[in-house]
């Protein structure tokens, strides 16, 4: 009797196996048993880099796999506690651990100096040599000016058909040869007209072109026949405060015009944008006038592209020019049918006063959707980072 208790107390004494743990690792053995590309799609799923950094301990099956994904994005702000050249030499080494073929996208947004120019160039280089389709290059610095000097290689890659450049200097010798490029997105830099023209004529399938910010030019001819859609977001030059720019578009095959941001110039005025459909006006215009009032520059510069837009389809007014539209409104102004006004008063930005604020805004670019493989490497205060590109 005494030994069928012993008994008894040893066997409850084991320990036992739950099944919440049994389930746990057979769905463990299921995952793993994935091929590689759907295991490459799992990582891309994760929400950031510290997660997919926790799968390298899963197995060793899994140590490699990010050195596969098709997307890499890095990003350093100024919020972030690790210093500049940290985080490009975190780039060469991720770069120099992954085993790409193909590249789908490259992304980097970081501060730049020339100090970095031959790690940029490496870093696209890289790209160009796996093929990539969409580089996105955002080197910005606190004068907003351009430094990074593309060098001559890149105006000549094929393989190129989205790119987004912010903080470089162009200036290609001889002819733009981007014959796959359909979107274009230009930030910041100094351009002329020769060289929008070169850019032109070396795209020949380009739909989108954006000059955001950009600046040097007196008109904008967008003569080409596959650009279907403008967008001409700010115009400011460096450390210029007279403000006497007199910029004009001419685009007679574009399809959709927008005009955006802050103009710090004397004048905008479109000169053919006879095939328009649709057109889209959220801007505020600065500058100093010494025959006029900002507010009478503004106005005669809105009613101008009102008049000039009468035959497109669909023409939107957005929160910057609404307090604009109000005042010719009440001087009796008549619109034209096709206006549409944005919804504005419940925006944070409306105001009763009579200037016009700024804030944050995001373009619909900046909230891409994922794409098939991506690792997003996001340059943290966390030391996940660096246990990431450790790995042999």
């Amino acid at each position: 009797m005494e030994e069928t208790k012993m008994a008894a107390e040893e066997e409850e004494e084991k320990p036992q196996t739950q099944p919440e743990t049994l389930k746990r690792i057979r769905f463990e053995d299921r995952i793993s048993s994935l091929p590689d590309c759907l295991l490459i799609e799992i990582l891309s799923r994760l929400p950031s880099t510290k997660h997919a950094l926790t799968t390298t301990t899963l197995s060793k099956r899994w140590q490699h796999l990010w050195t596969s994904l098709h997307t890499l994005i890095f990003t350093h702000h100024k919020t972030h506690n690790h210093p500049q050249t940290h985080f490009y030499s975190y780039v060469d080494k991720t770069l120099s651990q992954c085993h790409h073929f193909k590249l789908n996208k490259l992304t980097v947004y970081t501060c730049y100096d020339y100090r970095f120019e031959s790690q940029v160039n490496n870093w696209i280089r890289y790209a160009v040599n796996c093929n990539v389709q969409e580089l996105n290059l955002t080197l910005w610095n606190v004068e907003c000016e351009a430094e990074f000097l593309l060098d001559q290689f890149f105006f000549n890659c094929c393989c190129f058909t989205n790119l987004k450049l912010s903080g470089c200097v162009f200036n290609p010798i001889g002819d733009v040869k981007w014959s796959k490029l359909n979107k274009l997105w230009i930030s910041h830099a100094n351009l002329d007209e020769g060289l929008i023209e070169n850019v032109l004529s070396g795209s020949p399938v380009l739909e989108t072109l954006v000059l955001d910010n950009c600046y040097g030019y007196r008109r904008v001819n967008i003569t080409s026949k596959s650009v279907k859609k403008l967008v001409f977001s700010g115009y400011m030059v460096p450390d210029d405060d007279n403000v006497e720019d007199v910029v004009e578009i001419n685009a007679p095959g574009v399809l959709s015009l927008a005009i955006h941001d802050d103009l710090l110039l004397w004048k905008l005025s479109l000169v053919d944008v006879s095939s328009l459909v649709e057109a889209d006006l959220d801007y505020t215009k600065g500058g100093h006038y010494d025959t006029t009032t900002p507010k009478e520059a503004e106005e005669e510069m809105l009613k101008g592209f009102i008049l000039d837009l009468r035959h497109v389809k669909e023409l939107k007014i957005g929160i910057f020019c609404f307090k604009v539209l109000c005042r010719l409104e009440a001087k009796g102004f008549v619109f034209p049918s096709n206006l549409k006004v944005h919804d504005v008063t419940s925006s944070p930005l409306y105001s009763d006063d009579d200037s016009m604020g700024f804030s944050d805004w995001s373009d619909s670019d900046s909230a891409e959707s994922r794409d098939w493989e991506v690792l997003l490497l996001d340059d943290g205060t966390t030391s996940d980072e660096d246990a990431f590109v450790s790995l042999d």
